[in-house]
């Protein structure tokens, strides 16, 4: 269950009156989520999302209010938080930081057939041409930096052969990325198909951007791939990440060294939700009672990356 704090219909009723979102007709917490305390509230104007911070960098929270505004202002799929009548949209309830969004159309999309794959490409292709221009910073708390500082508390739990690879693969990342800084900007940082929102084909919204950052541009598109086009076996679907990459790289080509590293970076990014997920089972649990993810996922798409390659890059679609 992910309402860690639950709220009552007068508590919420008595918040929404520092908006003009209308009156409080039905309060309902969502069980989805890991981290925060979610609740979709039904106004007589429309239905809204309530978001309580219960962990992380509450020092963060601005740079997210601050990237959602800036790309709602430039018309990405994102819900840009509701500003309060004084203009203000970081606010407290209930002892936590809250945020009210507009609830955007649609659901997860489980299984993304190609339409959706392209919407999704598409939109980040946009995304990351506009967030290369957002003046906000927070650097990338996943980055190689972190995999070199953090793997080592892991090792004890792992097989030989898995400890081998590990090291390894640390050692190989730090001589591919070592030189040539790879294109920068905002970046969503955790873009898993439970983080969109689907009406029919169309890409309704791109939600929770609490892993947020400034960072590579590659690593927010490796991400998209390893999760969106991966079958159980962690076998790229090749339709669906040529669907992905055409539509992305229709707005932003690739640079030289981009291409280059691409199939590390997949990789990289593989790595970083093994360890993560190995990290909150065995050194960091959680806050609160939650099932954490299973590692085993990321190991085998680690796997499938070094066993069979990566399809090269498709030919851009046309805009």
């Amino acid at each position: 269950m992910a309402v860690f704090t639950p709220l009552s219909d007068d508590q919420v009723a008595e918040f929404l009156e520092r908006y003009t979102v209308g009156s409080l007709q039905r309060l309902k917490g969502v069980p989805q989520g890991t981290e925060n305390s979610t609740f979709f509230a039904t106004t007589d104007q429309g239905e809204w999302v309530l978001t309580l911070f219960e962990q992380g960098e509450f020092e963060d929270l601005p740079f997210f209010v601050d990237l959602l505004d800036y790309l709602a202002d430039h018309h990405l799929p994102v819900p840009g938080p509701v500003h309060d009548r004084e203009g203000v949209a970081l606010q407290r309830l209930a002892g936590r930081p809250a945020l009210l969004f507009p609830r955007m159309p649609g659901s997860h999309p489980s299984a993304p057939n190609l339409a959706q794959c392209a919407e999704l490409g598409d939109a980040l292709g946009r995304l990351h041409v506009v967030s290369q221009q957002f003046d906000g910073t927070r650097p990338n708390p996943r980055d190689l930096t972190w995999l070199q500082q953090r793997h080592g508390e892991v090792l004890e739990f792992l097989s030989p052969d898995d400890q081998a690879l590990m090291r390894a693969e640390i050692a190989h990342y730090r001589e591919v990325f070592a030189e040539r800084e790879l294109p920068q900007g905002a970046i969503h940082g955790d873009l898993f198909r439970d983080n969109t929102l689907y009406d029919g084909d169309r890409l309704g919204g791109i939600i929770d951007f609490y892993n947020g950052c400034t960072g590579d541009l590659l690593f927010d598109l490796a991400i998209v791939i390893n999760d969106w086009t991966s079958d159980e076996a962690g076998n790229i679907d090749r339709a669906r990440y040529e669907a992905i990459l055409g539509a992305y790289l229709a707005h932003r080509p690739l640079t030289a060294t981009e291409r280059e590293r691409w199939p590390s970076m997949l990789r990289m990014t593989a790595l970083r939700y093994w360890l993560s997920r190995l990290l909150v089972i065995h050194v960091d649990p959680p806050a609160h009672d939650i099932t954490p993810h299973d590692p085993a996922r990321f190991r085998t798409l680690l796997g499938r990356r070094l066993a069979s390659g990566v399809p090269p890059l498709p030919t851009p679609a046309a805009r």
